[in-house]
């Protein structure tokens, strides 16, 4: 599984590195941006799909 944030949609809300820090993380003007290549470990797998529900752009994708 890989996640991947849509920068054109992204408005900068924050819930998906408060939700999953591990995998996501901020760019220097508070966008959310993925953390290397995107892919998610098993164990992290549920942190992505809240990550995902809870974006209000839905800018989160998971491959």
């Amino acid at each position: 599984m890989k996640v991947r944030i849509s920068s054109e949609r992204c408005q900068g809300h924050g819930r998906c590195y408060d939700l999953a820090p591990d995998l996501f993380g901020e760019d220097d003007e508070g966008y959310g941006q993925v953390v290397g290549e995107g892919v998610v470990p098993p164990d992290k797998e549920r942190a992505a799909g809240l990550a995902v529900s809870n974006c209000p752009e839905r800018a989160i994708e998971i491959l």
